[in-house]
């Protein structure tokens, strides 16, 4: 596959879809960057690179303002000389995890679904984050309130791939 491709076949791997069950932040981290790296979508900094920007710049984001019914998400990041490929890494939290709001940092709120922006492209970084944002706001009320209830990486991989950026 052509790497440099912008469809949404490119954003999303079957095998790059996640379930968690982490408690915290680091613990979260941790697990997710372990599992990317060994794929080798990121490099072996990733790690601290992500804990630490998302210290400095939260990523949470206050989903009631777009429906009281969805959760909060967080699209957590780094620079992109710390991963290998461009990809967007859903991960479903069993439990939700607290998040600073990335409008207002100094508030916190419980998270239960990440979109981990992966980019090698550092232009493309704020293109990523508009898509996401446009695929939150766009897609069908119900349908996307029973893709954030899925625990089935696949099924979470099949309505992205279906949906996303269409």
């Amino acid at each position: 596959m052509n790497m440099t491709s912008t469809t949404q076949d490119s954003l999303f791997s079957p095998e790059a879809v996640y379930i968690s069950s982490a408690t915290s932040q680091d613990e979260l981290f941790s697990e997710i960057a372990a599992k990317l790296l060994a794929r080798d979508f990121v490099k072996p900094a990733f790690l601290d690179n992500l804990m630490q920007r998302e210290k400095d710049y939260p990523t949470g984001v206050d989903m009631s303002v777009v429906s009281a019914d969805y959760p909060n998400i967080a699209i957590p990041h780094t620079e992109g000389e710390f991963v290998n490929v461009r990809k967007i890494v859903p991960i479903k939290l069993l439990t939700p995890i607290d998040f600073g709001n990335m409008i207002d940092p100094s508030q916190k709120f419980p998270v239960s679904f990440l979109f981990m922006i992966l980019n090698n492209d550092p232009e493309g970084q704020a293109n990523v984050l508009a898509q996401i944002m446009d695929f939150l706001t766009t897609t069908n009320h119900n349908q996307l309130l029973a893709f954030f209830k899925s625990k089935d990486t696949n099924a979470v991989y099949q309505f992205l791939n279906s949906n996303f950026n269409k």
